[in-house]
């Protein structure tokens, strides 16, 4: 059995990684809202973002709990996957179809990523059902771009 200070360091870096694919789709969805046209896709693009910043303090907070400050920055696989975006863009001329392939792939990246930390023992009951709902909610997010891009077909 893992002793508490190994238990809280193991959670530490699950939350750690969960909000380094958060703080990727926070910038993938700015850097998205960016590049559309459309008004409404721009607007629900930033209400993403904002959502990701929201889930980066839920977790930064339990972090915090558990003794630990935060100093968290993206990731490289969504530096990449923004790189992506950017250049993706610069090929298409910012084609709202690529973007919305770009960031359907981000949210599938950031579910399995969840899905991965929800197998994890050490997690707490209650910080488990933040991650839970977290995942719903990314989970939705997916099904709503998909069904822009449907819509654009």
């Amino acid at each position: 059995m893992e002793n508490s200070d190994s238990k809280s360091a193991s959670t530490i870096d699950i939350l750690e990684r969960l909000i380094i694919i958060l703080d990727d789709g926070k910038l993938g969805y700015t850097n998205a809202a960016e590049q559309v046209e459309d008004a409404q896709i721009k607007v629900d693009f930033l209400g993403f973002a904002r959502e990701r910043s929201s889930f980066i303090i839920e977790l930064q907070d339990e972090i915090n709990k558990l003794g630990k400050t935060t100093d968290t920055e993206g990731g490289p696989m969504g530096a990449l996957h923004r790189k992506w975006i950017d250049i993706k863009s610069l090929f298409t001329g910012g084609g709202t179809d690529s973007i919305i392939n770009a960031c359907i792939t981000g949210e599938e990246v950031a579910i399995e990523e969840y899905e991965l930390a929800l197998k994890e023992e050490q997690l707490t009951a209650p910080l488990s059902s933040i991650i839970l709902k977290q995942l719903a909610s990314i989970e939705s997010t997916r099904d709503q771009i998909e069904l822009k891009k449907n819509a654009s077909v």
